[in-house]
């Protein structure tokens, strides 16, 4: 079998105005870069949104595992598949973030059969959205810098200057450092540190705004700062809104590519899923929407931390709900989830398989509490056995679940055939059910993260610790505390606890530190410790990474 880059390097790629024949977009739609790539310009957007919108589909996943769930690539397979059987679909995907593309995770654009073309291009650079997003986020850090040499009219405690900058990349040594140093013309001295771009509230504030305008108002919300007598600054106080926009005047407009079969494909924006909301943008989604007759989106990580966002954040900025749900699962990540250790998922083990059903379980029930259908679609591995298989299939139908097993890895489009037929089957089923939030935005701070803990992750209580509690008195005081949460958690497990697989229960989440992001219209609760700017791991992907004398990409996957 050849890797994800070799099987992407031997497809022809149509022109990027072929892409769009099916559509409702025209080449002067299109601002161009390259043959394959484009963005789309905001006279289409607007043209677009008188159009009735298509159905939703949001793709999301159990908790992940070192074994691989492939949620990108069931998104994928699926739009492909809906295409296949004459349902014009259009994808929207996040854009990779270098950092993990180099750093544990390797490519994030599908694999297999079922990826989003140009691979190559879309890992790296792209159309350098991350990179005006860095732009614009450490040109917000150079004029605070400045405001503070050139006499501090805001008053602003350099103490207490909560904005970073950023890097996309994974850099440990970054998180914490101390600026301004060399004498009274090198700058005021204070402590500082750097973030992962998809961590900038600039990354979120773009993927939620949808126009413009929102862009200029939410910028202008940003809390960067307190004054000595803990009044907030924003970026409005700073007057810098406009130049911020200015800087991220084409990183908002959303980027159209292809996959292998040619399914139009938008790739836009990618906030981190246990730091921030962990979807795509809102501006994609919209018009992928208003495009076709069904649009396939994910929310990343597990269900517990991308689709609880995507519902209950992204949602109410979109406009609309999803149709259905699909949860991707693996048996390899489920017998992981049972207890069994990664050198051994490739041996038959249907007991384990059954005990990790537990964590897929949950996710069912959390998708079914908002009253919403759903599919679980089977991701297929080689290593999979018939009788495992069946196990699976058999546990879901047990709970009254509809499942498919998924063979786009192996077999593109025909492999999702199955899937597409059953996820349109259940769009199509009349239901009176109406959508139910997990909790009302104007419950307090307290009851708001108590409800996301004992309704999503499964756990008994929750903790606030004293500097928790201080940050909840002081938003009551701003009037923020109406904000929806935007909870900061381990990916791997359904606790704040990453050793914790399957279905742990009787836990408590421990909430340390609470950060108001007015610009992106959230509350971000941090547990456990996760970090705003990962480390490399011991053997990065970068280390596979070359390019030939021909100009090839080697080893991205």
């Amino acid at each position: 079998m050849k890797t994800d880059i070799e099987i992407a390097q031997s497809i022809d790629l149509k022109p990027i105005e072929e892409i769009i024949a099916p559509i409702d977009l025209t080449e002067d739609d299109l601002e161009k870069y390259g043959k394959y790539k484009a963005k789309i310009d905001f006279s289409a957007i607007n043209r677009l949104s008188a159009k009735a919108n298509g159905k939703l589909i949001l793709v999301t996943a159990i908790n992940p595992t070192p074994a691989g769930e492939g949620k990108s690539t069931i998104t994928i397979g699926l739009g492909d598949a809906l295409n296949q059987i004459g349902k014009q679909t259009v994808i929207a995907l996040r854009e990779p973030s270098l950092g993990p593309v180099m750093g544990i995770k390797g490519g994030a654009t599908g694999g297999g059969f079922a990826q989003v073309l140009p691979m190559e291009d879309i890992n790296l650079h792209f159309t350098g959205d991350m990179h005006a997003i860095t732009t614009a986020n450490n040109a917000l850090s150079a004029l605070l810098d400045n405001h503070l040499q050139q006499g501090n009219a805001l008053n602003i405690d350099q103490r207490r200057i909560v904005w970073k900058r950023v890097v996309d990349l994974n850099d440990r040594t970054l998180r914490q450092i101390v600026v301004g140093l060399g004498g009274p013309f090198q700058g005021i001295p204070r402590q500082d540190g750097f973030d992962i771009t998809v961590a900038s509230e600039i990354m979120a504030v773009l993927c939620l705004a949808r126009s413009i305008d929102d862009l200029k108002k939410r910028l202008s919300k940003i809390v960067i700062a307190y004054t000595f007598d803990r009044t907030p600054v924003t970026v409005g106080d700073l007057r810098v809104e406009g130049a911020l926009a200015l800087l991220l005047k084409d990183a908002i407009k959303p980027n159209l590519v292809q996959t292998i079969y040619g399914t139009p494909t938008l790739v836009h924006g990618g906030p981190f899923a246990n730091i921030a909301h962990g979807c795509n943008s809102v501006l994609a989604t919209s018009t992928a929407l208003k495009l076709a007759d069904y649009a396939v989106t994910e929310a990343g990580f597990g269900a517990d931390l991308g689709a609880e966002k995507f519902l209950n954040i992204k949602s109410p900025a979109l406009g609309k709900t999803p149709d259905v749900v699909v949860i991707v699962a693996t048996i390899r990540a489920l017998k992981m989830h049972g207890g069994v250790k990664k050198d051994e998922l490739s041996n038959e083990n249907v007991a384990a398989l059954k005990a990790g059903f537990s964590n897929l379980e949950k996710h069912i029930e959390n998708i079914k509490s908002f009253n919403l259908p759903v599919v679980v679609a089977v991701n297929e591995f080689v290593t999979d056995t018939k009788a495992e298989v069946d196990t699976l299939i058999s546990l879901c139908q047990s709970i009254g679940v509809a499942v498919e097993l998924a063979q786009v890895w192996e077999k593109g489009a025909d492999g999702g055939v199955a899937l597409a037929k059953r996820v349109v089957a259940e769009i199509e089923v009349d239901t009176s059910d109406t959508f139910e939030a997990t909790y009302d935005e104007q419950a307090s701070i307290e009851d708001k993260i108590t409800a996301i803990v004992q309704k999503i992750y499964g756990g008994c209580s929750v903790v606030f610790e004293k500097k928790a509690k201080n940050q909840i008195r002081e938003l009551i005081k701003n009037g923020w505390d109406k904000l929806p949460i935007c909870m900061a958690k381990t990916q791997y497990s359904l606790s704040d606890d990453p050793t914790q697989l399957g279905r742990p229960k009787d836990f408590e989440i421990t909430i340390r530190e609470l950060v108001p992001k007015l610009g992106a219209g959230f509350i971000v609760a941090l547990t456990g410790d996760v970090m705003t700017m990962p480390g490399l791991p011991k053997q990065p992907a970068a280390l596979k990474m070359d390019i030939d004398e021909n100009g090839n990409a080697i080893g991205l996957f």
